[in-house]
Protein backbone atom coordinates (compact mmCIF):
# COMPACT_ATOMS: atom_id res chain seq x y z
CA UNK A 1 0.00 0.00 0.00
CA UNK A 2 2.67 2.53 1.25
CA UNK A 3 4.87 1.13 -1.78
CA UNK A 4 1.83 2.07 -4.23
CA UNK A 5 1.24 5.45 -2.88
CA UNK A 6 5.00 6.35 -3.29
CA UNK A 7 5.08 5.15 -6.86
CA UNK A 8 1.64 7.07 -7.21
CA UNK A 9 3.12 10.05 -5.42
CA UNK A 10 6.39 10.01 -7.32
CA UNK A 11 5.01 10.04 -10.55
CA UNK A 12 2.43 12.61 -9.90
CA UNK A 13 6.00 15.01 -8.85
CA UNK A 14 7.61 13.78 -11.97
CA UNK A 15 4.71 14.95 -14.13
CA UNK A 16 4.08 18.35 -12.59
CA UNK A 17 7.97 18.80 -12.52
CA UNK A 18 7.31 18.50 -16.92
CA UNK A 19 4.16 21.03 -16.59
CA UNK A 20 1.88 18.30 -17.38
CA UNK A 21 -0.69 18.49 -14.39
CA UNK A 22 -1.93 21.70 -11.89
CA UNK A 23 -1.04 20.74 -8.89
CA UNK A 24 -2.19 21.61 -5.82
CA UNK A 25 -3.23 20.60 -2.04
CA UNK A 26 -6.33 19.97 -2.78
CA UNK A 27 -5.33 17.18 -5.29
CA UNK A 28 -3.49 15.29 -2.74
CA UNK A 29 -5.21 15.77 0.39
CA UNK A 30 -3.09 13.44 2.24
CA UNK A 31 0.19 14.61 1.11
CA UNK A 32 1.05 17.03 3.64
CA UNK A 33 0.08 14.53 6.41
CA UNK A 34 2.40 11.54 4.98
CA UNK A 35 5.48 13.62 4.11
CA UNK A 36 7.13 16.79 6.52
CA UNK A 37 8.38 18.50 3.09
CA UNK A 38 5.17 19.95 0.61
CA UNK A 39 5.01 22.04 -2.35
CA UNK A 40 3.13 25.71 -1.78
CA UNK A 41 3.70 27.39 -4.82
CA UNK A 42 0.34 26.48 -6.82
CA UNK A 43 1.37 25.56 -11.01
CA UNK A 44 -0.81 26.56 -13.71
CA UNK A 45 -1.27 23.81 -15.92
CA UNK A 46 -0.07 25.46 -19.60
CA UNK A 47 3.65 26.07 -19.78
CA UNK A 48 2.98 29.24 -21.64
CA UNK A 49 1.00 31.28 -19.27
CA UNK A 50 3.83 30.53 -16.44
CA UNK A 51 1.34 32.03 -13.49
CA UNK A 52 1.59 30.49 -10.38
CA UNK A 53 0.18 31.36 -6.86
CA UNK A 54 0.22 30.87 -3.01
CA UNK A 55 -2.01 31.59 -0.34
CA UNK A 56 -0.57 33.01 2.76
CA UNK A 57 -2.59 33.41 6.10
CA UNK A 58 -3.37 37.09 5.47
CA UNK A 59 -2.77 37.33 1.71
CA UNK A 60 -3.00 35.67 -2.09
CA UNK A 61 0.70 35.88 -3.52
CA UNK A 62 0.07 35.52 -7.74
CA UNK A 63 3.06 35.36 -10.06
CA UNK A 64 2.05 36.24 -13.72
CA UNK A 65 3.30 38.46 -16.68
CA UNK A 66 6.79 38.90 -15.26
CA UNK A 67 4.94 40.37 -12.20
CA UNK A 68 4.45 39.62 -8.22
CA UNK A 69 1.30 40.63 -7.30
CA UNK A 70 -0.19 40.50 -3.47
CA UNK A 71 -3.46 40.78 -2.52
CA UNK A 72 -5.42 41.26 0.62
CA UNK A 73 -8.45 38.92 0.82
CA UNK A 74 -10.39 41.41 1.57
CA UNK A 75 -9.92 43.29 -1.53
CA UNK A 76 -10.20 40.37 -3.56
CA UNK A 77 -13.34 39.69 -2.07
CA UNK A 78 -14.72 43.02 -2.09
CA UNK A 79 -13.71 43.45 -5.90
CA UNK A 80 -15.97 40.76 -6.91
CA UNK A 81 -17.56 41.58 -10.19
CA UNK A 82 -20.39 38.87 -10.37
CA UNK A 83 -23.42 40.23 -10.53
CA UNK A 84 -24.72 39.96 -7.21
CA UNK A 85 -21.37 42.22 -6.13
CA UNK A 86 -21.41 44.42 -9.19
CA UNK A 87 -22.91 46.36 -11.46
CA UNK A 88 -21.26 46.15 -14.84
CA UNK A 89 -23.52 49.02 -16.37
CA UNK A 90 -23.45 51.31 -13.40
CA UNK A 91 -19.96 50.15 -12.80
CA UNK A 92 -21.07 50.44 -9.10
CA UNK A 93 -21.36 48.01 -6.31
CA UNK A 94 -23.83 45.98 -5.03
CA UNK A 95 -21.68 44.83 -2.61
CA UNK A 96 -21.73 46.38 1.25
CA UNK A 97 -17.99 46.21 1.91
CA UNK A 98 -18.58 46.91 5.26
CA UNK A 99 -20.40 43.70 5.81
CA UNK A 100 -17.29 41.81 4.51
CA UNK A 101 -15.38 39.75 7.47
CA UNK A 102 -11.91 41.21 7.81
CA UNK A 103 -10.48 38.22 8.31
CA UNK A 104 -11.99 36.62 5.58
CA UNK A 105 -9.77 33.55 3.65
CA UNK A 106 -10.97 31.74 0.86
CA UNK A 107 -12.13 27.68 1.23
CA UNK A 108 -10.38 27.03 -2.51
CA UNK A 109 -8.81 28.40 -5.05
CA UNK A 110 -8.29 26.95 -8.70
CA UNK A 111 -7.49 28.09 -12.41
CA UNK A 112 -9.22 27.20 -15.41
CA UNK A 113 -7.54 28.53 -18.41
CA UNK A 114 -6.77 32.52 -17.76
CA UNK A 115 -9.56 32.81 -14.87
CA UNK A 116 -8.93 32.25 -10.71
CA UNK A 117 -11.84 31.25 -8.98
CA UNK A 118 -11.76 31.81 -5.58
CA UNK A 119 -14.72 30.34 -3.24
CA UNK A 120 -15.34 32.04 0.06
CA UNK A 121 -16.70 30.29 3.28
CA UNK A 122 -20.34 30.99 2.36
CA UNK A 123 -20.20 29.25 -0.82
CA UNK A 124 -19.98 32.70 -3.00
CA UNK A 125 -17.53 32.25 -5.90
CA UNK A 126 -15.45 35.04 -7.02
CA UNK A 127 -14.26 35.01 -10.53
CA UNK A 128 -10.88 37.15 -12.03
CA UNK A 129 -9.32 37.02 -15.39
CA UNK A 130 -5.01 36.97 -14.71
CA UNK A 131 -5.13 39.87 -17.07
CA UNK A 132 -7.22 41.85 -15.29
CA UNK A 133 -5.46 41.32 -11.90
CA UNK A 134 -2.30 42.41 -13.10
CA UNK A 135 -4.21 45.91 -14.53
CA UNK A 136 -5.45 46.36 -11.30
CA UNK A 137 -3.02 45.15 -8.73
CA UNK A 138 -1.16 47.54 -6.82
CA UNK A 139 2.37 46.46 -8.38
CA UNK A 140 0.93 46.56 -11.90
CA UNK A 141 -0.28 50.18 -11.27
CA UNK A 142 3.18 50.96 -10.12
CA UNK A 143 4.83 49.62 -13.48
CA UNK A 144 1.58 51.59 -15.47
CA UNK A 145 3.17 54.02 -17.89
CA UNK A 146 1.38 57.74 -18.08
CA UNK A 147 2.14 60.57 -20.34
CA UNK A 148 5.59 61.25 -19.58
CA UNK A 149 6.20 64.98 -17.81
CA UNK A 150 10.13 66.08 -17.99
CA UNK A 151 11.62 68.40 -15.88
CA UNK A 152 13.22 71.52 -18.14
CA UNK A 153 14.97 74.69 -18.07
CA UNK A 154 14.83 76.75 -21.45
CA UNK A 155 17.50 75.38 -23.10
CA UNK A 156 16.41 72.50 -23.24
CA UNK A 157 12.94 73.69 -24.16
CA UNK A 158 14.32 75.55 -26.84
CA UNK A 159 16.85 72.52 -28.25
CA UNK A 160 13.59 70.80 -28.64
CA UNK A 161 11.82 72.80 -30.43
CA UNK A 162 7.91 71.72 -29.54
CA UNK A 163 6.04 72.81 -32.39
CA UNK A 164 3.05 75.08 -31.68
CA UNK A 165 -0.75 73.85 -32.91
CA UNK A 166 -2.75 75.89 -36.04
CA UNK A 167 -5.90 76.59 -34.94
CA UNK A 168 -8.02 75.32 -37.11
CA UNK A 169 -6.26 71.71 -36.63
CA UNK A 170 -7.03 72.15 -32.87
CA UNK A 171 -10.71 73.02 -32.90
CA UNK A 172 -11.28 70.40 -35.99
CA UNK A 173 -9.22 67.44 -35.54
CA UNK A 174 -8.22 65.31 -32.74
CA UNK A 175 -4.52 64.86 -33.80
CA UNK A 176 -4.53 68.24 -33.47
CA UNK A 177 -6.17 68.65 -30.48
CA UNK A 178 -3.98 65.62 -29.20
CA UNK A 179 -0.76 66.85 -30.47
CA UNK A 180 -1.38 69.93 -27.85
CA UNK A 181 -2.13 68.01 -25.18
CA UNK A 182 1.05 65.63 -25.62
CA UNK A 183 3.10 68.94 -25.22
CA UNK A 184 1.05 70.34 -22.32
CA UNK A 185 1.48 67.23 -20.52
CA UNK A 186 5.04 67.09 -21.48
CA UNK A 187 6.26 70.47 -20.37
CA UNK A 188 3.52 72.39 -18.87
CA UNK A 189 2.55 75.13 -21.46
CA UNK A 190 1.77 74.72 -25.32
CA UNK A 191 0.78 77.15 -27.56
CA UNK A 192 -1.58 77.47 -30.32
CA UNK A 193 -0.88 79.70 -33.44
CA UNK A 194 -3.02 81.94 -35.97
CA UNK A 195 -6.14 82.29 -33.32
CA UNK A 196 -8.01 84.95 -34.59
CA UNK A 197 -6.89 87.86 -31.95
CA UNK A 198 -10.90 88.42 -29.82
CA UNK A 199 -11.68 86.97 -26.97
CA UNK A 200 -14.97 85.33 -28.30
CA UNK A 201 -12.03 83.01 -29.96
CA UNK A 202 -10.38 82.76 -27.47
CA UNK A 203 -13.09 81.21 -25.64
CA UNK A 204 -13.95 79.21 -28.38
CA UNK A 205 -10.07 77.69 -27.92
CA UNK A 206 -10.28 77.26 -24.14
CA UNK A 207 -14.00 75.39 -24.39
CA UNK A 208 -12.38 72.69 -26.67
CA UNK A 209 -10.73 71.42 -24.08
CA UNK A 210 -12.48 71.94 -20.73
CA UNK A 211 -14.83 73.94 -18.58
CA UNK A 212 -14.28 77.00 -18.08
CA UNK A 213 -14.13 77.62 -14.76
CA UNK A 214 -16.06 80.87 -13.21
CA UNK A 215 -14.29 83.23 -10.76
CA UNK A 216 -13.96 86.37 -9.34
CA UNK A 217 -12.79 87.71 -12.40
CA UNK A 218 -15.76 86.42 -14.12
CA UNK A 219 -15.78 83.36 -16.83
CA UNK A 220 -13.67 85.60 -19.38
CA UNK A 221 -11.04 88.04 -17.87
CA UNK A 222 -10.15 91.08 -19.85
CA UNK A 223 -7.51 93.41 -19.29
CA UNK A 224 -5.73 96.56 -20.43
CA UNK A 225 -3.42 98.77 -18.26
CA UNK A 226 -5.90 99.97 -14.95
CA UNK A 227 -4.27 100.53 -11.98
CA UNK A 228 -8.28 101.52 -10.25
CA UNK A 229 -9.12 97.50 -10.06
CA UNK A 230 -6.25 97.33 -7.62
CA UNK A 231 -4.29 94.02 -9.12
CA UNK A 232 -0.79 94.65 -10.03
CA UNK A 233 -1.71 92.16 -12.83
CA UNK A 234 -3.66 95.37 -14.44
CA UNK A 235 -0.46 97.87 -14.03
CA UNK A 236 2.42 98.22 -16.57
CA UNK A 237 4.99 96.95 -13.60
CA UNK A 238 6.80 93.56 -13.89
CA UNK A 239 5.17 90.74 -12.25
CA UNK A 240 7.65 87.86 -10.68
CA UNK A 241 7.07 84.27 -11.03
CA UNK A 242 3.99 83.44 -9.65
CA UNK A 243 0.80 81.27 -10.03
CA UNK A 244 -2.86 82.59 -9.42
CA UNK A 245 -5.63 82.45 -7.26
CA UNK A 246 -3.74 81.33 -3.75
CA UNK A 247 -6.58 82.99 -2.22
CA UNK A 248 -8.75 80.28 -3.63
CA UNK A 249 -10.10 76.96 -1.81
CA UNK A 250 -8.83 75.11 -4.41
CA UNK A 251 -6.23 77.28 -5.48
CA UNK A 252 -3.92 77.17 -8.33
CA UNK A 253 -0.44 77.34 -6.66
CA UNK A 254 2.22 79.61 -4.90
CA UNK A 255 1.78 83.10 -5.35
CA UNK A 256 4.48 86.00 -3.86
CA UNK A 257 2.00 88.89 -4.33
CA UNK A 258 -0.97 87.19 -2.94
CA UNK A 259 0.28 85.65 0.23
CA UNK A 260 -1.16 87.00 3.17
CA UNK A 261 0.05 88.08 6.66
CA UNK A 262 1.88 85.05 8.16
CA UNK A 263 0.21 84.79 11.57
CA UNK A 264 -0.12 81.25 11.55
CA UNK A 265 3.43 80.16 12.57
CA UNK A 266 5.20 81.06 15.57
CA UNK A 267 7.98 82.86 15.82
CA UNK A 268 10.51 80.25 16.35
CA UNK A 269 9.96 78.76 13.36
CA UNK A 270 8.37 81.43 10.56
CA UNK A 271 12.16 82.44 10.39
CA UNK A 272 12.48 79.06 8.74
CA UNK A 273 9.82 79.63 6.47
CA UNK A 274 11.85 82.82 5.28
CA UNK A 275 14.99 80.65 4.31
CA UNK A 276 13.24 78.29 2.82
CA UNK A 277 11.55 80.99 0.40
CA UNK A 278 15.09 82.80 0.03
CA UNK A 279 16.15 79.37 -1.31
CA UNK A 280 12.97 78.78 -3.85
CA UNK A 281 12.91 82.11 -5.06
CA UNK A 282 16.85 82.00 -5.99
CA UNK A 283 16.01 78.70 -7.49
CA UNK A 284 13.27 80.25 -9.42
CA UNK A 285 15.33 83.02 -10.83
CA UNK A 286 18.12 81.59 -12.40
CA UNK A 287 18.56 82.61 -15.84
CA UNK A 288 18.91 79.31 -16.82
CA UNK A 289 15.31 78.55 -15.69
CA UNK A 290 13.63 80.85 -17.57
CA UNK A 291 12.16 81.05 -20.48
CA UNK A 292 11.22 84.27 -21.94
CA UNK A 293 7.97 84.20 -25.25
CA UNK A 294 7.02 87.41 -26.75
CA UNK A 295 3.12 87.15 -26.93
CA UNK A 296 1.96 88.52 -29.93
CA UNK A 297 -1.53 88.91 -31.08
CA UNK A 298 -3.07 85.57 -32.51
CA UNK A 299 -0.88 83.44 -30.33
CA UNK A 300 -2.30 81.61 -27.03
CA UNK A 301 -0.05 80.31 -24.58
CA UNK A 302 -1.53 77.62 -22.07
CA UNK A 303 0.15 77.41 -18.66
CA UNK A 304 -0.34 74.52 -15.95
CA UNK A 305 -0.12 76.33 -12.73
CA UNK A 306 0.44 72.98 -11.18
CA UNK A 307 4.16 73.08 -13.03
CA UNK A 308 5.24 75.95 -14.18
CA UNK A 309 5.15 79.50 -12.57
CA UNK A 310 4.16 82.73 -14.73
CA UNK A 311 5.49 86.06 -15.07
CA UNK A 312 5.90 89.00 -17.30
CA UNK A 313 8.67 92.03 -17.72
CA UNK A 314 7.57 95.53 -17.05
CA UNK A 315 5.86 97.56 -20.30
CA UNK A 316 4.98 100.39 -21.85
CA UNK A 317 2.66 101.19 -24.28
CA UNK A 318 -0.92 100.38 -24.46
CA UNK A 319 -1.82 96.44 -24.24
CA UNK A 320 -5.14 93.93 -23.91
CA UNK A 321 -4.52 91.17 -22.86
CA UNK A 322 -7.19 87.90 -22.62
CA UNK A 323 -8.03 84.55 -20.66
CA UNK A 324 -9.62 82.38 -18.23
CA UNK A 325 -9.02 79.53 -15.84
CA UNK A 326 -9.96 76.04 -16.99
CA UNK A 327 -10.37 72.94 -14.79
CA UNK A 328 -7.75 70.44 -14.24
CA UNK A 329 -9.76 67.59 -14.07
CA UNK A 330 -11.39 68.19 -17.12
CA UNK A 331 -7.80 68.74 -19.26
CA UNK A 332 -7.19 65.00 -17.89
CA UNK A 333 -10.18 63.64 -18.80
CA UNK A 334 -10.19 65.32 -22.38
CA UNK A 335 -6.73 63.60 -22.60
CA UNK A 336 -7.97 60.23 -21.81
CA UNK A 337 -10.25 60.67 -24.22
CA UNK A 338 -7.79 60.82 -27.18
CA UNK A 339 -5.82 57.85 -25.85
CA UNK A 340 -3.13 59.66 -23.43
CA UNK A 341 -2.24 58.22 -20.28
CA UNK A 342 -2.73 61.47 -18.06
Amino acid sequence: MWCCRLSHLQSRLQDLLRGRVTFSALQLPHFKSSFPLAIHWHHTASKSLKCVWQQHEDHFELRYANTVMRFDYVWLRDHCRSASCYNSKTHQRSLDTASVDLGIQPKAVRLDETTLFFTWPDGHVTRYDLDWLVKNSYEGQKQKVIQPRILWNAEIYQKAQVPSVDFQSFLETKEGLKNFLQNFLLYGIAFVENVPPTQEHTEKLAERISLIRETIYGRMWYFTSDFSRGDTAYTKLALDRHTDTTYFQEPCGYNNYDRAVINTVPYDIVHRWYTAHRTLTTELRRPENEFWVKLKPGRVLFIDNWRVLHGRESFTGYRQLCGCYLTRDDVLNTARLLGLQA
